[in-house]
């Protein structure tokens, strides 16, 4: 298995460039329509307009629906958190707290000696759960973790105090920056810490 195919893999476990894109399309367009409108029910329904179409769009190319069902079901629940309150920032809520959540789970697991790249890239490189009996292999597998875990607290120490002072576009376009660039950057950074580990002894 050449590098670029592993790059693949990793890149592609994380949701790859189409998730990317389901994922990221409705929050523009319901900073776009906001603007436009300053109405938020008219930009939330844009939104998941939007998120729909896109998923109405892999059912008929018969794509892979996890990452687009997953975004539509995002996008509901950010348009819930937001029509709910009635504040266009808590849009943003879902999204700190997933932060939160997936920030801790990467975090304890490193802790614990489980780093969840391992568990989940260790089958889809061949490794399965071997790498735990290579000290190397698991430190770069931990080494790659780390990178998550800052990701993700990082995205929460620069926006939540933005959403605290009620300034959506600015909450909206570092949301947006701190989306596909760093999310991008992170797996492509987790690959290549993988990439220059000693591989297992089997796969010599």
């Amino acid at each position: 298995m050449t590098a670029h195919d592993d790059r693949e893999k990793v890149l592609n476990a994380f949701g790859g460039t189409k998730g990317l894109i389901d994922s990221g399309i409705p929050s523009i367009i319901f900073l776009i329509s906001f603007n436009l409108t300053h109405h938020l029910h008219a930009a939330l329904l844009a939104s998941v307009a939007i998120s729909g179409l896109l998923t109405l769009i892999r059912l008929i190319r018969r794509d892979t629906l996890q990452h687009a069902l997953s975004g539509l079901i995002g996008v509901l629940i950010c348009a819930w958190f937001a029509n709910r309150t009635g504040n266009p920032s808590d849009i943003y809520i879902p999204k700190l707290l997933t932060n939160l959540g997936y920030g801790s789970v990467y975090l304890i697991a490193n802790l614990v000696g489980w780093p969840v790249l391992g568990l989940m890239l260790g089958p889809i490189l061949g490794e399965n759960l071997k790498w735990r009996n290579h000290p190397e292999r698991k430190r770069a597998y931990m080494r790659a973790s780390w990178l998550w875990v800052v990701m993700f607290f990082t995205r929460i120490a620069v926006q939540y105090p933005i959403y605290r002072s009620g300034n959506l576009n600015l909450l909206g376009t570092v949301n947006l920056a701190m989306g596909y660039p760093l999310f991008i950057a992170t797996a492509y950074g987790s690959w290549l810490v993988l990439k220059n580990a000693p591989k297992l002894p089997t796969e010599q």
